[in-house]
């Protein structure tokens, strides 16, 4: 007996509909079970539909995807100063130079870290969603590992949460070392500035222009759906879908700016467990999709329009740390 693929309800033999769902069914499926969740599963399937995991052997998914192997592509931006936040509360903030990825993880990238696809829109090229802020940081650690460089995260002096559940309280005393070689998450200040053109100050509203249409999948033109990276408009950094696709994780907790000037800031350490979100999704409206547009959720919260992009510190020449 045969499964719908579609709901996996048994399909009477030479049936061209499903009697649960209605999916036409044209020819007789091969089906086999994901070997995660049991599910039907057809040959032309790389992820899972039901459970988000990868059924094939990594080697032969590798040929058919090109899952990359390296690092995801990086930017080099420029320090500077610029006026973070808009109107009342527009503050100066001064940065060093880092690296920033040119677009969100996509979900073979994350595939390749971490071994599992938790996305409900299943595509290689379109960016992980689904993700917690916790998972984000595991990611960050782990392609750290991947490339022998050292971890920006610790807890207490483990860098492995992998056995550290979500709604742990031990969380609250991670630490990040922003002089580490490895991968992390921007800050809402990095944020902010690479979305805005770094350097080039940008004076658009959405990242790279005022038509949002031309840099974002957002509410109004995304046929309810995240898209593949790049397909926009890229910014003066050449920075991609740092506004809508899907809202972004930022490394600060969520708190109220401080309007004195600020350097290198990394945010208030409430211990709340609730952390900014940035750029806006698939989902919104214009305004939650500008460069000023703030919003937060708990560390362990996720949604099919939530993922992130990582970031790297650029090691300061030694006259310019004897001056910091």
């Amino acid at each position: 007996m045969m499964n719908c693929v579609k709901c996996g309800s048994s399909l009477i033999p030479g049936a061209k509909f499903c009697s649960n769902c209605g999916v036409q069914v044209e020819k007789p499926l091969k089906l086999t079970p994901c070997p995660s969740c049991f599910s039907g599963i057809t040959e032309d399937m790389i992820f899972c539909p039901w459970c988000g995991k990868l059924y094939e052997k990594v080697e032969e998914v590798k040929k058919k995807t090109n899952i990359p192997e390296t690092i995801p592509n990086l930017v080099d931006i420029q320090g500077g100063t610029f006026f973070m936040g808009t109107g009342e509360l527009a503050h100066s903030v001064t940065l060093n130079p880092f690296k920033m990825g040119e677009a969100p993880i996509t979900q073979d990238q994350y595939y390749y870290v971490m071994g599992t696809n938790p996305s409900k829109f299943l595509r290689g090229d379109y960016p992980v969603e689904s993700v917690t802020w916790c998972d984000a940081i595991r990611y960050c650690n782990k392609l750290s590992k991947m490339f022998n460089l050292t971890p920006c995260y610790i807890i207490g002096s483990s860098g492995d949460f992998s056995q550290v559940e979500n709604t742990s309280p031990v969380w609250k005393r991670l630490t990040c070392d922003f002089s580490a070689t490895g991968f992390r998450l921007p800050t809402e200040a990095e944020w902010e500035y690479a979305a805005r053109g770094g350097k080039n100050k940008e004076a658009f509203l959405y990242s790279g222009s005022d038509d949002i249409n031309e840099v974002a999948w957002y509410g109004e033109n995304s046929s309810i759906t995240t898209h593949g990276v790049c397909e926009k408009k890229k910014n003066s950094l050449g920075l991609y879908d740092m506004c809508g696709n899907v809202a972004e994780w930022v490394y600060d907790e969520y708190s109220e700016y401080i309007k004195t000037p600020q350097v290198n800031p990394t945010g208030a350490n409430l211990m709340s467990g609730v952390h900014v979100k940035r750029g806006g999704s698939w989902l919104d409206d214009p305004e939650q999709c500008n460069v000023f547009f703030r919003s937060s959720s708990v560390q362990v919260g996720k949604s099919s329009n939530l993922g992130f992009r990582v970031c790297c510190t650029i090691p300061l020449p030694d006259d310019d740390k004897k001056k910091k």
